[in-house]
């Protein structure tokens, strides 16, 4: 038999048996779709946590100082801990580990005017680095450079609402803005970010100038010392020295204000990459749990396929007698079931990959809640699936392929004559 007249044979087959051949296919069929689907709803789910992550900031420490709840140096527990506007020198050269210690101070409740209109802003002054680590896009203009830092030039960079509030449509570069009386020349424009989380208001509502044109022109009112600063922002060289960083960080600023390093009080925290490592490791559960869901329908599916094709040869018993006394050949009968089995199993996934990748580019063309990318199938998942179907495919043609090719010709023939 050729490998045309084998396969046609097998079409013939399937077509006599449509209900139970569709009924097969659906199983497997099904199968596919659910592990692609719950897969590519987990890989969405992680892709979206990951965006709006990006939209605050990239492997940040983020240290507030606080009051100590440890003795230290003989020092009494209780104390206030400040950070000062020298101490991102200072920790330079302890936390080897890090690649950016710079500070921020931060202040609420600007009056900004423009000549077209005003309104009551954040204002945050830092570093030039402070627009890679917080993830601040441009989307005209600049951000401000070294040089407007040494030199404490009166720039700003406007959020993309700040603007709009006070320009609206208008272009806004090289425009003179005031704060709190204060003329800054705008030279940058925010292109507009999602932002989940922040620690004093969103980003796209700020006005950014340079660190030392904050000091100079927002100065700290009495108690507060004329040097204190709202925060350092801390970003490590790479996720494996993260934890180096942050040890490092931490003995530095104790050493420098006189407190136990372990005071988590005195010295508080927020670290943006235990937060994405402890999501990733939630999305990674449920894409797992998800995936083997679908392995179970699809499992199950590959034994349904087995059962159909058992009744299939108890029901083609005297087929079978008729085709090897007539010379058929033991690999001749394993073909044809084994064709029959691969050729369902096969058609089967094709419609369930085609489904489901269709059903993928369906949503996709919906608008997205934060958090969420939307259905995002991975080659991995769709190599594992195909890897599975095919063990399935060859476990399900198997063992009806070998029980076909063990019927026994001459009581095949005799039960024929007895019907």
């Amino acid at each position: 038999m050729t490998l045309r007249d084998l396969l046609l044979d097998t079409l013939r087959t399937l077509w006599t048996h449509k209900l139970r051949t569709a009924l097969t296919m659906f199983g497997i069929g099904w199968g596919i779709v659910s592990i692609t689907l719950m897969v590519a709803a987990g890989e969405g789910l992680q892709q979206g946590f990951d965006t709006v992550q990006a939209g605050f900031a990239k492997d940040l420490l983020i240290i507030h100082g606080g009051r100590t709840s440890l003795q230290a140096g003989g020092m009494r527990s209780g104390r206030r801990i400040q950070w000062t506007a020298a101490d991102h020198l200072a920790l330079g050269p302890l936390a080897t580990a890090c690649q950016y210690v710079i500070p921020e101070r931060g202040r609420g409740g600007v009056t900004v005017k423009s000549r077209f209109n005003s309104g009551s802003l954040s204002l945050s002054g830092s570093l030039p680095p402070f627009s890679e680590i917080r993830c601040i896009p441009v989307g005209s203009g600049r951000f401000h450079n070294a040089e407007d830092e040494a030199e404490g030039r009166r720039v700003a960079f406007l959020g993309s609402d700040a603007k709009q509030q006070l320009f609206g449509s208008r272009p806004a570069l090289g425009e003179t803005i005031y704060l709190d009386k204060t003329p800054y020349t705008v030279i940058g424009v925010m292109r507009h970010k999602e932002q989940d989380s922040s620690y004093d208001g969103q980003d796209v509502s700020k006005v950014f100038i340079p660190f030392s044109a904050a000091m100079r022109d927002f100065p700290r009112q009495p108690p507060a010392a004329p040097d204190e600063i709202d925060r350092l922002l801390v970003s490590t060289k790479s996720l494996e020295d993260h934890e180096a960083c942050k040890g490092q960080v931490r003995r530095a600023l104790g050493r420098l204000h006189g407190f136990d390093p372990r005071d988590e009080q005195a010295c508080g925290i927020w670290d943006t990459v235990e937060n994405t490592q402890a999501f990733h490791k939630l999305t990674s559960g449920m894409k797992y749990f998800l995936g083997a869901v679908g392995l179970t329908t699809l499992f199950l599916g590959g034994i349904g396929v087995m059962n159909v094709m058992l009744v299939a040869v108890r029901e083609r018993t005297q087929e079978i007698g008729i085709r090897k006394a007539v010379g058929a050949t033991r690999r001749a009968i394993i073909g044809q079931f084994f064709a029959e089995t691969m050729v369902v199993v096969l058609l089967s996934g094709a419609g369930g990959f085609g489904f489901a990748y269709g059903i993928c580019a369906l949503v996709n063309q919906l608008d997205m809640p934060m958090y969420f990318a939307g259905l995002q199938p991975t080659w991995e998942s769709g190599l594992l699936s195909l890897a599975l179907l095919g063990t399935i495919a060859v476990l399900s043609a198997m063992y009806p392929a070998s029980r076909a090719a063990a019927v026994d010709p001459i009581e095949a023939l005799r039960h024929e004559a007895g019907g």
